[in-house]
């Protein structure tokens, strides 16, 4: 999981006290009416964990799982589904009662969830990618194209994420492995090292690959893990299934005119020293020659890659295969072929820390969504923008929604807190169902540029020390500007001529 300043400033004292506090100040309010007491710890336990995901007195997926733990321990949830027989008031008769039987999932239900095993077999998928060396390949091959200047340098890393994305639903994988290495050493081919040389061409690499990243997280269903979750939370919400191709082609159009504006405007505003880079060229071209043909598992990863993508992208319309089950064939077929192999998977530790993390938040948001906390949020929040026309009310929320990720480390946090209240109030406003869900899902993702640990690659390439905290907020903020005006303008007329809202 990422890192966070407060996980380095704060003493350990201070981030406990402020997870505890959280929950103790939710957990000692009143409980609003129409809400059980089980409920309301649920809600105290998952507030806290949310920000013990963000303070970090341990990391993310152990406060996760202590949230978990507590969960059951405070009998917020059963440890297995069960049903219970509730009395609940009529609002139109006060006085009667109605006798209702409520399901309530086990708190462990969402290490069940197919979402979760797919992301867990996102991280397998790319650990084929970068161990094959497929994907260091292929990037080579675009700078070999295309990196004569350092504007087409960026341009092929770039390009080369936004080629992987469409079949590695890991941004880290992809950006961090795959295409941040290379950075580095082309970067280092000129001398540019962080420090008094970074200018060269090291700081503008790292700041032009990191925001063009979170438009190509934006554009792919596979653009970045926690898509996969955003996309439940949007069925769960409103039965409207964001499916890969859909998500897709709702998000190329703004999305490549996004990676153009933003990446020209980073190149204006902070030009590297270094504009003609003839050695990355060279440098490319050395080490495809050293890669030499490519290899049988290339060609294996590269063939089950392609299957898994051509599935995904026909599912509901040529079959009915779940994404997960597909990623967990093309896992087996990884295993089968001997491309990966069991150490391999065992090994993936950010994996498995994904997955601990992934399934605790999950339960804990659905069963949070189910108690009504969520609605009487989404009921009171609704009065702010009360008498609004819906144009303003989705304005003025998504912006709202935008913004608020500077308090997040985390794309999937983000979203699992606030996506669906936010997709309640504004469709109560009167806003077009398909239009907030698209906006919300691309928004989710984009917002990630504000920071340097807004989403998992963050961390590497601002921790490469090319680039201030100071100026890559700055430039985060810049940044996203264009992103929010074209994504919103362009991506609304675009969806408008598609007919879906």
């Amino acid at each position: 999981m990422e890192t966070t300043p407060a996980e380095k400033g704060l003493p350990l004292w201070l981030k406990w006290a402020i997870v505890v506090g959280t929950g103790l100040a939710i957990w000692c309010l009143p409980i609003p009416e129409g809400i059980t007491p089980a409920s309301w710890r649920l809600l105290a336990i998952f507030l806290a964990t949310i920000v013990g995901s963000i303070v970090r007195p341990l990391p993310g997926s152990a406060m996760v799982l202590l949230g978990v733990v507590l969960v059951a321990a405070t009998q917020a949830m059963p440890l297995s589904e069960a049903a219970i027989r509730v009395v609940s008031p009529n609002p139109a008769a006060p006085n009667y009662k109605a006798i209702e039987t409520l399901r309530l999932k086990a708190v462990l239900g969402g290490y069940a969830d197919p979402v979760v095993w797919l992301v867990l077999a996102a991280f397998f998928m790319s650990r084929a990618m970068i161990k094959t060396g497929l994907g260091r390949r292929v990037a080579l091959q675009f700078i070999r194209q295309f990196g004569q200047r350092s504007l087409g340098l960026g341009y092929s890393l770039v390009a080369t994420d936004f080629l992987l994305a469409s079949v590695v639903p890991s941004n880290g994988a992809r950006c961090g492995g795959i295409t941040f290495p290379i950075a580095k050493s082309v970067a280092e081919t000129y001398d540019s090292r962080p420090g008094e040389t970074a200018n060269k061409l090291g700081a503008f690499l790292m700041i032009f690959i990191y925001q063009c990243e979170v438009i190509i997280s934006a554009t792919f269903l596979t653009g970045q893990a926690g898509n996969l979750v955003i996309r439940d939370l949007i069925f769960k919400a409103t039965q409207f299934d964001l499916s890969y191709s859909r998500w897709f082609i709702g998000g190329v159009v703004p999305g490549l005119i996004s990676l153009v504006v933003t990446g020209l405007l980073l190149y204006r505003l902070f030009p590297p020293e270094v504009s003609h880079t003839p050695k990355a060229r060279e440098f490319a071209q050395k080490e495809l020659d050293q890669m030499g043909a490519l290899s049988a598992h290339e060609k294996l990863t590269l063939a089950i890659f392609v299957t898994v993508g051509l599935l995904w992208a026909t599912t509901n319309r040529l079959h009915s295969i779940d994404y997960s089950v597909v990623a967990l064939v093309g896992i087996a077929a990884l295993l089968l072929t001997a491309v990966l192999n069991w150490h391999d998977l065992v090994t993936e530790y950010a994996a498995w820390d994904v997955f601990i993390w992934y399934g605790g938040m999950v339960r804990m948001a659905e069963a949070l969504g189910e108690t009504g906390i969520t609605k009487k949020f989404a009921e009171a929040a609704g009065h702010f923008t009360a008498g609004w026309k819906w144009g303003a009310a989705l304005a003025v929320l998504a912006l709202l929604y935008f913004y608020a990720h500077y308090g997040f480390a985390s794309i999937t946090a983000h979203s699992l807190a606030m996506l669906t209240p936010f997709l309640v109030v504004v469709m109560a406003a009167g806003a077009p169902p398909v239009l907030t869900v698209l906006l919300l899902a691309y928004f989710s993702n984009l917002s990630a540029g504000l920071t340097h640990y807004g989403t998992t690659p963050g961390p590497i390439y601002f921790g490469a020390g090319y680039v201030s905290q100071q100026t890559w907020w700055k430039l985060g903020l810049i940044a996203s500007i264009p992103n929010l005006l074209i994504w919103t303008v362009v991506g609304m007329l675009w969806w408008k001529l598609l007919g879906w809202w």
